[in-house]
């Protein structure tokens, strides 16, 4: 090119990089960890809708709570920007020193959501969704009601009885309520949370270990109680309508799915955004309404069909017991041995 200095040339690249350069930073990569399921229903609500947001593009990475959470302890926190757990997992991670304390002032969202879900673990991230644990029962099979932990022990449920496996995410559960029935602490007496749940034994008809299995012995007529988490109730009731959710005095266990911020993100104000994102009331009564997940923002309105689907509702959610997971999780591993001598492998 005639009469093209140096300087020219130069300044032609001071110049494009002045162009190019600012577009190119601004091309951020949100890298969130989670299940995988009910994918197209959350790529509908949330993430179509925050990309225009945010001017990013989101990429997954998913697995089960086990898998991804030991793939994140591997990497020193690196690779992820937002993680969804169970509290359970999530509360391992915060031991592990895995996730960074988040900035409230940076999700004003919180403000809407019910006490227990803004910071169910200390500061670390809130819960999105809730759950319960708590007894279903066959109202055509079992004619006394269940109103009570202890009414798993009643002797006219013998053989009728299907529990978690100790394993599963309400597995653990069952050794809690076991000390309670034997007034003892779970932590310091495991002797006698065992000795009740020898006792329970013989109501038992099989352990589960997935939701799948579950129907499957309540809709053959194998089990009719069983411990279980809120959200197989739907299918329990498609395969027996006459299941229903026991009223338990003692009120049932919560369950929450918490949402955090890794140590080793490299867009902090990107996921802080985004988990103000999912707990806006939009998000919330959306999931809620298309049967993905129990809304946690007090400003969701649902009508009594699609409330029956969840644990919503202040009065419901007011007699929520909640899980000291950090104690549990020390104990769970002589849980399991235990448990293991009871029922066998």
């Amino acid at each position: 090119m005639k009469g093209l200095t140096l300087a020219h040339v130069a300044g032609f690249a001071i110049l494009a990089a002045t162009v190019v350069l600012p577009a190119y930073a601004q091309a951020k990569t949100l890298t969130i960890s989670w299940w995988g399921y009910n994918g197209e229903k959350m790529k509908a609500n949330i993430i179509e809708p925050f990309k225009k947001i945010c001017g990013c593009d989101v990429v997954f990475e998913t697995g089960n709570n086990a898998d991804r959470l030991n793939k994140l302890k591997l990497r020193g926190g690196k690779g992820v920007d937002v993680i969804y757990l169970t509290d359970s997992y999530s509360q391992v991670g915060i031991q592990q020193g895995l996730f960074q304390e988040l900035d409230r002032n940076k999700i004003p969202n919180l403000a809407d959501l019910y006490d227990l879900a803004k910071a169910p673990q200390g500061n670390y991230g809130p819960a999105y969704t809730i759950g319960r644990v708590g007894i279903v029962y066959d109202t055509a099979k079992v004619v006394t009601p269940i109103t009570s932990w202890n009414d798993l022990w009643r002797n006219d449920l013998k053989g009728a009885v299907t529990l978690p496996g100790i394993t599963t995410t309400a597995g653990p559960l069952t050794v809690l309520q076991a000390a309670k029935h034997a007034g003892a602490d779970p932590y310091d007496d495991a002797d006698k949370a065992f000795e009740a749940i020898s006792a329970l034994k013989p109501n038992v008809v099989k352990n589960y270990n997935t939701g799948s299995e579950l129907v499957n012995l309540i809709s053959t007529g194998e089990a009719k109680v069983a411990l279980a988490q809120d959200f197989t109730l739907a299918s329990m009731q498609s395969a027996v309508p006459t299941m229903a959710w026991a009223a338990l005095k003692e009120g049932d266990v919560a369950t929450l799915n918490t949402v955090n911020i890794p140590k080793g993100s490299e867009n902090v104000e990107l996921a802080h955004q985004f988990i103000n994102f999912i707990l806006s009331k939009d998000v919330q009564q959306a999931e809620a309404e298309q049967g993905v997940d129990a809304p946690v923002s007090t400003k969701v309105v649902l009508t009594p069909d699609k409330a029956k689907l969840w644990t919503y509702g202040p009065d419901m959610i007011a007699k929520l017991t909640r899980i000291d997971y950090a104690k549990l999780n020390e104990a769970q591993s002589d849980w399991i041995d235990r448990w293991n001598e009871i029922f066998g492998m």
